[in-house]
């Protein structure tokens, strides 16, 4: 078996890790390990919210609408993403939240991957992110 290759399931590797398949925070020997990149495959139920807004990014996003309707709140504007394969783009410094109008699958990319990054959801959970949030 080649330790440099990994054959997976989105929707069940996803489960294991709150939704992110790649970044820093996957093992170093793990080839899912990347302090460049962090993947997150979201499924998302109707109505479910970003808990708090992120502020002060310091990674580009891209998210991907899979299925669903799902609207990307940013200042000044709201995205609603309703065709498969809609996306938006982010830069630094753009603070942003989420709201899922339908049950959705999103597919979000973010550069680079920060160490640190975390919030604890309503629930008490670390959520792999950054301190005011994921996208």
């Amino acid at each position: 078996m080649d330790d440099s290759v990994y054959v997976g399931n989105a929707g069940r590797d996803a489960a294991l890790d709150r939704g992110w398949l790649l970044g820093h925070f996957k093992d170093a020997p793990d080839p899912r390990h990347s302090e460049a990149v962090e993947i997150k495959w979201g499924v998302h139920p109707q109505g479910d919210r970003r808990a708090q807004w992120v502020t002060g990014e310091e990674r580009t996003a891209l998210l991907v609408l899979i299925s669903g309707r799902f609207r990307v709140e940013l200042p000044g504007r709201d995205v609603v993403l309703t065709r498969q394969g809609d996306y938006v783009v982010w830069g630094q410094g753009v603070d942003h939240s989420w709201y899922a109008e339908e049950e959705s699958v999103v597919l979000t990319v973010r550069w680079p991957s920060v160490p640190g990054y975390r919030v604890a959801d309503e629930a008490g959970e670390d959520d792999i992110a950054m301190a005011a949030g994921p996208a």
